[in-house]
């Protein structure tokens, strides 16, 4: 009957170990269009799936990302995070096995003459007056997982891992997309610098003419002032850009980790080209490409563990303990087998009674904590598809303006040629020649910022997609 009586117990706490004592919200399926607005196609390839090496080919580029990959300190810490997160997750399997402890006592204590020990002692002839103990023995405690709370941890635990690793590729992806939309904009004040060095020799010529038609009393003192004037607006743009362009290279080394220093490069921008086949695949993917929705998505499966957890802080837990070694009250006999051997096993269960308002306000508040970040899922979805349309609307209206303004800028060097023919020839006045000189001037400058905004599109575009960290 013993017999029965324990297997039914067994299977009891079996059937109990398999409750589930809170129910998991499952990943909610946002709101998506079919296509992202201003795609160009609506299938399922994307840029995202191309590996950084492949998607930027420029030598020096690749170069400054590999090393910020290996030497960015952001990175590096992602990396430290990860670590310790693994480290974490693996002792919670440990959660499962006993506390095993080793306890080695010696005590020896003297009681009073008139004391139950001390009368004893009298009694019965010991001949001490001391009481002593000696024992050497083994602790093992051992929690039930009936309420799957030591489940729950585990779950937890290993998606805050994920997590970790989620993190180092949001970002890598950040990192790609810095380095390179840095290197254009590098090459933009390169390309912005010598336009502006192009201009003051521009205006040095002009500036000699119309000295020489002062002398001849052609112009007034008022033409070569202007003049003058136009060249050092020109020429104050050339340290300006010099500033930037120091800056810019500073800002990409440390953003590789190295110490601030110039950057060798062979490259220019108008050299480089702005892909035009971009397809940026289909919406219901960014949920698996994008790192930081990713994250979002195992975020919930903390919370729902977190409810779990705090669920089973509400209901009896199972403790089974047992102790077991030698024990004797002479130093002589400690280890005398078997006779100095001893053993207990106990089981008790706990119900938290008083503190049962405290526990209720916790699963509440947990609770709440997950319906947050289901919200917060969603909004990353939300956020994650206006990045790809926005990138994609900037390359599709940044394109029409490159082709307007090479345009401009090809009508406005005509017109500066032109303008020094005639003023040569008397045919023009200084003023013509200054505004056409002024006037491609900023035409050739918002041409190569538009160039570059191109290329930060498309760098955009592949960091909103969830390219990079492949």
């Amino acid at each position: 009957m013993k017999r029965y009586i324990n297997t039914f117990a067994f299977m009891l706490l079996l059937a109990l170990s398999a409750c589930k004592v809170s129910k998991d919200i499952e990943t909610p399926k946002p709101a998506l269009p079919v296509a992202f607005r201003n795609a160009a196609t609506a299938d399922s390839t994307s840029i995202a799936d191309i590996q950084w090496k492949n998607f930027f080919t420029d030598p020096t580029l690749q170069t400054l990302i590999d090393s910020a990959i290996a030497n960015n300190y952001d990175m590096q810490i992602a990396v430290k995070n990860i670590q310790s997160s693994e480290l974490l997750f693996k002792q919670v399997k440990w959660n499962y096995t006993p506390t095993v402890n080793l306890n080695v006592t010696a005590s020896t204590s003297r009681p009073s003459d008139n004391s139950l020990n001390g009368l004893s002692l009298s009694t019965f002839g010991v001949g001490t007056k001391h009481i002593e103990d000696y024992s050497a023995n083994l602790g093992l405690s051992w929690e039930a997982d009936i309420w799957g709370k030591i489940r729950n941890q585990s779950k937890a635990a290993l998606a805050a891992y994920l997590q970790t690793t989620e993190a180092k590729k949001a970002i890598q992806t950040n990192i790609v997309a810095g380095v390179s939309q840095g290197y254009y904009n590098l090459l933009m004040l390169d390309e912005q610098l010598t336009i502006a060095q192009k201009n003051v020799k521009l205006n040095d010529s002009t500036l000699r003419i119309i000295r020489l038609q002062f002398d001849a009393g052609q112009v007034t003192s008022l033409a070569v002032q202007q003049a003058e004037a136009q060249r050092q607006a020109a020429a104050q743009l050339v340290p300006q850009f010099e500033q930037n362009i120091t800056i810019q290279e500073n800002a990409l080394r440390i953003l590789t980790g190295a110490l601030p220093d110039r950057i060798e490069r062979s490259n220019t921008l108008s050299n480089l080209q702005v892909a035009d086949n971009l397809p940026s695949g289909l919406p219901s993917a960014i949920v698996s490409r994008r790192p930081d929705v990713k994250s979002a998505e195992l975020a919930l499966n903390i919370s729902n563990a977190q409810v779990g957890i705090a669920k089973a802080n509400m209901y009896p837990s199972l403790t089974i303990t047992a102790q077991g070694g030698v024990n004797s009250f002479k130093s002589s006999n400690w280890f005398n087998i078997p006779a100095s051997l001893f053993g207990t096993v106990a089981g008790g269960l706990t119900q938290p009674l008083f503190n049962k308002k405290r526990l209720r306000t916790q699963y509440e508040v947990a609770k709440i904590d997950r319906e947050k970040t289901v919200l917060q899922f969603r909004q990353s979805v939300l956020n994650a598809v206006g990045e790809v349309s926005d990138a994609l609307v900037s390359i599709e209206k940044l394109k029409t303006q490159q082709t307007i303004a090479v345009q401009r800028v090809t009508t406005l060097q005509q017109a500066t040629g032109n303008a020094n023919m005639l003023f040569r020839n008397g045919m023009a006045t200084y003023l013509e020649v200054i505004t056409a000189q002024g006037n491609v001037l900023q035409g050739e400058l918002e041409l190569a910022s538009i160039k570059r905004a191109q290329l930060s599109a498309v760098s955009n575009l592949y960091r909103s997609l969830g390219g990079g960290w492949k």
